[in-house]
């Protein structure tokens, strides 16, 4: 890893700095190298910089392992891209606030400029996940890659919808890329990172806090054609997401759901605003200006077992949900093993997996 590089990422690992105050000191003062030599009376003097993060600068080298941190981007096969290398998208580079860096698992690719985000709420009906899964997979038989926030939910079903289509999937998390959040999406994480990308502009180790998602949030949307919002009650991430598209210049839908729930407020109250109405991939095709036609990766509808104990697993499932406990026990495995037999059968459309670990038969 060139010192360029380097000294970028223990800028980015100075709290308060943020991308719009570092692309201020580097349009300023050039090379990563000046910013750390400069002294505090000149840092201050640039838009944006307190005595506070001026001093945090002065004192990153001592107080923030960048050499640990370079170690574990290697160890782990994640790759940094700058905003100054080709490799960075173009559609991101080109918001208001763009990263300075990204952490990647995974390559970006001409084909992901033609990309769908689809995103909603965490606690979501069986309706939402179905809706999710369907028209993401749907879209990926276009050859459209799907983006989403590796969230409980909407976000889970969107990816995996993806997957199970053969399609491509760029997951872009709120925390460090050291691990995943939430933990139950570990299986799937590593599915994605071999199907399409994991994207964080968080050092490796940040823990996905709060505040980290608005931020997350306008990555999803700048890297899509359009947001597609799947559930989401009034007050939520995914409305947040859909500000960022319409500030972006991007196209908003929504997926109506019944008057009296909850988690339709939000969707519902997109479309009053505007949003196009979406009850199929087709809305959404017509709206990009592409034609329906013969999907790309036509499902055969065959999905043959990988070996017994995947057959094992279908023979105990029925259309009466069933919970991975039960599973685990009538077939005497290990709970990681199981985990990662329902996620492949997931995939290939064998089971579904319905609100609260329940399976099903596909």
């Amino acid at each position: 890893m060139d010192n360029f590089k380097k000294e970028l990422i223990l800028l980015n690992m100075v709290p308060g700095l943020g991308c719009i105050r570092l692309k201020a000191l580097i349009d300023e003062l050039g090379d990563p190298c000046n910013i750390f030599k400069a002294p505090v009376k000149k840092l201050k003097s640039i838009r944006g910089i307190s005595t506070q993060i001026a001093e945090a600068i002065k004192g990153a080298y001592s107080d923030y392992n960048v050499d640990k941190e370079a170690e574990l981007i290697t160890r782990t096969g994640v790759k940094v891209i700058t905003l100054f290398d080709k490799e960075y998208p173009e559609c991101l580079k080109a918001i208001y606030d763009p990263p300075i860096l990204l952490y990647i698992k995974g390559d970006f690719r001409k084909e992901d400029e033609l990309s769908v985000a689809i995103v909603g709420s965490r606690k979501c009906t069986y309706y939402g996940l179905s809706m999710a899964e369907k028209i993401a997979s749907e879209l990926v038989s276009h050859r459209i890659v799907i983006v989403s926030g590796l969230a409980r939910g909407i976000d889970t079903a969107a990816h995996k919808g993806a997957i199970k289509n053969k399609g491509r999937t760029i997951a872009v998390l709120g925390n460090g890329l050291s691990h995943v959040y939430p933990a139950e999406n570990k299986e799937l994480a590593e599915h994605i990172s071999h199907n399409g990308i994991l994207v964080s502009e968080f050092p490796m180790e940040t823990k996905p806090y709060k505040q980290n998602f608005p931020r997350r949030n306008r990555i999803i949307s700048a890297l899509s054609k359009g947001v597609l919002v799947v559930e989401a009650a009034q007050r939520s991430g995914a409305l947040i997401t859909a500000d960022f598209a319409l500030e972006q210049g991007r196209d908003v839908f929504a997926v109506p759901g019944m008057a009296d729930r909850f988690s339709s407020n939000g969707t519902n109250a997109l479309i009053k605003q505007g949003a196009k109405l979406v009850e199929s991939a087709d809305d959404i095709l017509e709206e990009l200006g592409i034609g329906g036609g013969e999907p790309a990766n036509k499902d055969t509808g065959l999905h043959p077992f990988a070996d017994s104990c995947e057959e094992n697993i279908f023979n105990i499932l029925s259309e009466t949900p069933c919970d991975i406990d039960t599973i685990i026990a009538k077939l005497e495995m290990q709970a990681q093993q199981a985990k990662l037999m329902l996620l492949n059968m997931e995939m290939k459309g064998t089971i579904k997996q319905l609100p609260g670990k329940l399976y099903v038969r596909g």
